[in-house]
């Protein structure tokens, strides 16, 4: 069961079956009808509007989306949720404190219950936005009031994407008026007045503890960067373009380091049907990312597994976002720790997981399995058995996949002398 007509397809869920339960049997498994919560939510939503004028008020927690379609010129998707005003705003886009406490029903109804007013923008121009406060308030630490002048209804569609987070009904903006004062870090404040290259500006915010979200948000609002240079980018974009730039970073740190771990470690943590499992192993840097998706999980009606690798230069086969999240996540605990070592990371993908709720998730569940040692062996071997065995699917056969065939059969300089 899903949300929109595409999830439903994605999942292969005979549509009989709803037609069947009605909303009442759950007969698809789940322990409610999120077609049913979808609806209730965009009633909400239309409550919330002023019919005479089509007006709405609302904090936004903040949140502002820069789509991607028709690019140069772009739709600028201000996210509020009507009548919700100052902190209650928070929890409709709050990635750190939805990890571990908000279930996937949780996430898309306080997504759902958001309005989003559209306005198409080219992104060579995002200055027009910064007269209005509009792109300083998108990186505020606390919610800002928007009044917001709708130009007719909005439709009744929710719609979702695998790397952002989803969103509720829209409508195209009229006008829209910042009513509270952004409160900005210092850090990201110095940064939009200064004359930077937008990496450069990423790195030296994120070293001085800037919130990665802010980040995202600033790239995509054309905060930061050369000022003549400046631009919106869309926000799926700026997601992978901040993790990448950071991981990246993060990379060259490792790699200077001269420890390297003694044994293989396996890391562990789950969240929204999907679970991870990060092995670290002695050696330089390398790493890879494999991907299991289960049938009647989001893409796949059967077992798909895919592969991703990198080599010790940063070089990659392609460019994954999930990768980049997951990465980013990985560095960070071998950065803190001063180590150098070879990276594997599984994800398992179930059907627990019907409707994507962007990349936050994978970067905060890797982090979150980084604290998360559960066991240490002498070699790769035991730790990918041991995987292997933990594994959803034991027909699933991680000895098959390239990356852990070519890890096993590699041969140490040291193993010739034997």
């Amino acid at each position: 069961m899903a949300y929109t007509e595409e999830a439903e397809e994605m999942r292969k869920i005979p549509a009989e079956l709803c037609v069947k339960c009605k909303g009442s049997k759950y007969l698809c498994g789940l322990s409610y009808c999120p077609i049913i919560e979808r609806f209730r939510s965009f009633i909400n939503v239309v409550q919330g509007i002023n019919v005479n004028d089509k007006s709405v008020n609302g904090s936004s927690p903040p949140s502002v989306v820069v789509g991607e379609r028709g690019y140069p010129k772009v739709k600028v998707m201000y996210n509020v949720p009507p009548n919700v005003y100052g902190d209650e705003a928070r929890k409709y886009e709050d990635p750190l404190g939805w990890w571990g406490k908000a279930t996937l029903s949780d996430i898309i109804g306080y997504r759902s219950g958001l309005l989003s007013a559209v306005k198409d923008q080219r992104i060579e121009d995002p200055w027009s936005l910064y007269e209005k406060e509009i792109s300083v308030s998108s990186v505020s630490q606390k919610p800002v009031r928007y009044d917001v002048l709708l130009s007719s209804t909005p439709d009744a569609k929710l719609k979702f994407d695998g790397v952002i987070m989803p969103r509720g009904p829209s409508a195209p903006l009229q006008n829209i008026k910042v009513n509270d004062n952004a409160s900005l870090s210092r850090t990201l404040e110095k940064l939009i007045f200064d004359d930077l290259k937008a990496s450069e500006a990423v790195v030296q915010a994120y070293s001085q503890g800037e919130d990665i979200y802010k980040l995202i948000s600033a790239m995509s609002m054309g905060l930061l960067g050369v000022k003549k240079n400046r631009k919106l980018v869309p926000t799926r974009w700026a997601i992978t373009s901040v993790d990448s730039i950071i991981g990246t970073f993060l990379l060259g740190k490792v790699k200077e380091s001269t420890r390297t771990i003694d044994s293989v470690s396996v890391y562990y943590s789950s969240y929204l049907g999907n679970y991870f499992h990060i092995i670290l192993y002695p050696g330089n840097y390398r790493s890879s990312w494999i991907e299991i998706w289960y049938p009647l999980s989001l893409w796949s009606s059967e077992t798909t597994v895919v592969e991703l690798s990198e080599n010790f230069w940063g070089k990659y086969e392609y460019m994954d976002g999930g990768y980049m999240a997951a990465r980013l996540a990985v560095m960070e605990k071998l950065q803190k720790e001063d180590i150098q070592a070879g990276i594997v990371i599984i994800r398992e993908i179930t059907s627990e997981y019907y409707a994507p709720v962007g990349n936050w998730h994978i970067r905060e569940t890797v982090r979150k399995a980084m604290e998360n040692k559960i066991s240490t062996f002498d070699n790769v071997s035991e730790a990918f058995s041991f995987v292997q065995d933990r594994l959803k699917d034991k027909k699933v056969n991680l000895f098959a996949t390239r990356s852990v065939s070519d890890l096993v059969k590699q041969k140490k300089i040291e193993d010739f002398f034997k």
